[in-house]
């Protein structure tokens, strides 16, 4: 593979990742600070992200495909999603009624969301159609987004910090007593120790739809360098509902019980994003400017984690593996719940590398491996609509109500939340999942060929 198109390719994925990465872990605790109805109109604007993940599954990406070369959809994709996250702080203080700023600011999300989701099909199709061994170059070159998804987190370490209360650097550098270096060190540390409170913090953390909408309007541009890739063929009809036929392959108890089973952990992941950034703040006691950080460890891990799941896969099978991946999820509230201390949470955050590559990674691979090649897709689509779509969707609305649930009366040392016991429950679905995966799953002994075989 030419060093050139690997480098472009490397960079495609680290801004398309460093996009969703900007703005996701801190979007659910900026939304209630703008007023917004935690009951409804808060997880309907995070559920505009899934209801366009379901539309570009069943339309919008297909229609892609077939019409439009895939670097030229990129760049007007990430063209008209970067401005409309980039509008999103500016909607919410505009001097209007608050209904209207409410669907404005939600017109503004679903249409970045209808123009990015499409995008993560798109920027795997571009690299697959030009990778010459897709087994082993596309790990290398995705690895770039997991990369870009850390790097995103980390800008806010200074756009968080409160400068009004960080001396400037000159003070420092005309102190007689330390060198030059010492003088930096010190500055430096100032700015990394010293992050905004409040409605301040809140206010700034609209610089992260600003951030997100620089780098879509970046990779808009550098889209247009990419590799040609054309439009595929129109597909024959049966192709393009392949998706109803993966749906027979439910029949399967294997397949049905793990299914359910993507819904139920999906839905625990959800529930991680949606509550993590206010339980590092409050409980955690983490500074607003580190949080982003903090919860970035989780990707970081993930990538260890993936360059040992094919020893894991070997040695403990489907079925022990894919157990562990839903079980981190349980001991990672559990840790939450019990010892909200830094050290304690920071290692929490570490068994987000088993979460994502010993479930979702190995649930891919297994739909890989056990469905017919002309269903993959489409199957994998199909649990992508779980994933990414209905369990999201769901669980803002529940996960919304949970907090309503065991919201305290008045806020004790900037505490809103009975962490502890709301925390439990997501805890508790996800082990009760992990049992029935250890206990009821039992991969097939063979390989399907057709929706009609019996296994």
């Amino acid at each position: 593979m030419p060093a050139g198109a690997r480098w472009k390719l490397s960079v495609m994925m680290f801004l398309e990742f460093f996009i969703w990465g900007a703005w996701l872990p801190l979007i659910f605790g900026y939304l209630p600070s703008l007023g917004f109805n935690p009951k409804w109109q808060q997880p309907l604007i995070t559920g505009a992200f899934n209801l366009a993940a379901v539309t570009a599954l069943f339309f919008f990406t297909q229609f892609a495909d077939r019409h439009f070369a895939a670097e030229r959809f990129l760049a007007f994709s990430h063209f008209v999603g970067g401005l409309a996250i980039m509008a999103l702080p500016f909607i919410a203080t505009l001097s209007v009624t608050p209904i209207l700023r409410f669907w404005l600011f939600f017109a503004a999300m679903l249409l970045h969301s209808l123009f990015y989701v499409p995008t993560i099909s798109i920027t795997n199709s571009i690299a697959f159609a030009h990778v010459p061994d897709p087994q082993r170059d596309f790990g290398l070159v995705r690895l770039w987004g997991t990369i870009g998804w850390i790097a995103a987190g980390w800008p806010f370490v200074f756009l968080l910090a409160d400068w009004e209360k960080i001396p400037s650097l000159t003070s420092f550098l005309n102190d007689t007593d330390k060198s030059w270096p010492q003088a930096l060190t010190q500055w430096l540390g100032a700015v990394l120790g010293t992050s905004k409170q409040g409605d301040a913090l809140r206010q700034a953390t609209g610089y992260t739809f600003i951030t997100a909408g620089i780098a879509s309007l970046v990779l808009a541009a550098f889209s247009l360098t990419l590799p040609h890739t054309p439009p595929k063929p129109a597909s024959q009809a049966a192709e393009r509902f392949a998706w109803l036929e993966a749906i027979k392959y439910l029949r399967v108890p294997a397949f049905l019980l793990l299914f359910i089973l993507t819904f139920i952990d999906a839905a625990v992941h959800q529930t991680y994003f949606f509550w993590a950034a206010r339980y590092l703040e409050q409980a955690v006691k983490i500074p607003g400017n580190w949080v982003m950080p903090v919860m970035s460890v989780g990707q970081i891990a993930e990538i260890l984690t993936m360059a040992i799941l094919g020893w894991t896969l070997k040695h403990l099978g489907w079925r022990w593996t894919m157990t562990l991946g839903i079980l981190g999820h349980a001991l990672r509230f559990t840790a939450f719940a019990l010892w909200p201390y830094p050290v304690v949470a920071i290692a929490a955050n570490l068994l987000h590398g088993i979460c994502y590559a010993f479930f979702f990674a190995t649930l891919y691979i297994f739909v890989d491996h056990y469905f017919p090649k002309d269903a993959r897709s489409s199957a994998q689509g199909l649990y992508n609509l779980l994933i990414l779509g209905v369990g999201p969707f769901i669980v803002n609305f529940a996960a919304s109500h949970l907090g309503e649930i065991y919201k305290l009366p008045e806020p004790v040392n900037g505490l809103e939340y009975n962490f502890h016991d709301m925390l439990l429950w997501p805890a508790g679905v996800a082990f009760v999942a992990a049992l029935t995966l250890a206990l009821f799953f039992r991969p097939p002994s063979t390989i399907a060929h057709n929706a009609n075989q019996h296994f």
